[in-house]
């Protein structure tokens, strides 16, 4: 089982992604200045990748850059990973 304090963290950094590539995709449309794709990506391995993915299907953003396209997964997967690994060792 998760510790609590690893649930919480996961939970915000996923929805912190998934509201970065809604906010991004809304600055996108007006012209406006955009969250530098540095900073989605250190969201997504913080371990948001999961609400960044939700965040590039729903708003339909960064669907178009092979860096997001295969990077979020792979990301998604390590992280995967990580949690299965830490759940036989706790």
């Amino acid at each position: 089982m998760l510790r609590p304090a690893l649930a919480v963290w996961l939970t915000a950094l996923n929805l912190l992604a998934f509201g970065a590539m809604g906010l991004d995709k809304w600055k996108a449309k007006r012209g406006r200045w955009r969250i530098p794709e540095r900073t989605l990506f250190l969201l997504a391995g913080l371990g948001g990748s999961l609400g960044g993915l939700a965040g590039m299907a729903v708003f339909r953003h960064k669907t178009r850059h092979w860096k997001f396209r295969l990077g979020f997964p792979a990301l998604l997967l390590l992280q995967a990973a990580l949690l299965a690994w830490l759940a036989v060792k706790i």
